[in-house]
């Protein structure tokens, strides 16, 4: 497997963007380490990491929404992450099948 090192010479935490696959419908934004990502490339399922909780997290193992994994990409500057995934059930912990379900502005 590739170093994976080079993602997190910035921080420890990198943003990583959820893509769904079949729409480039952007579903959430997480967090990711270098463990999360191994993890994530190694079962083939997203895993993050919760800031808020300090721990790893399997995106749906309580909830059964899992996601699918078919393709992560780096940008330009290796700093953000683009994870491109088939979507089992919502994305969102609120139900919506992606976290940005609230427009705040909009052109007229």
């Amino acid at each position: 497997m590739e170093d994976l090192k080079k993602y997190f010479a910035k921080s420890e935490l990198t943003p990583a963007i959820v893509q769904e696959k079949s729409t480039g419908e952007v579903l959430m934004m997480a967090y990711m380490n270098e463990e999360s990502l191994r993890k994530t490339m190694e079962t083939g399922y997203t895993w993050f990491y919760s800031r808020s909780r300090q721990e790893l997290w399997n995106k749906g193992a309580t909830s059964g929404h899992v996601q699918k994994v078919y393709e992560i990409r780096t940008d330009c500057d290796d700093d953000t992450l683009l994870i491109i995934v088939e979507q089992t059930g919502a994305a969102c912990h609120t139900g919506n099948h992606s976290c940005f379900y609230r427009t705040i502005w909009e052109e007229k």
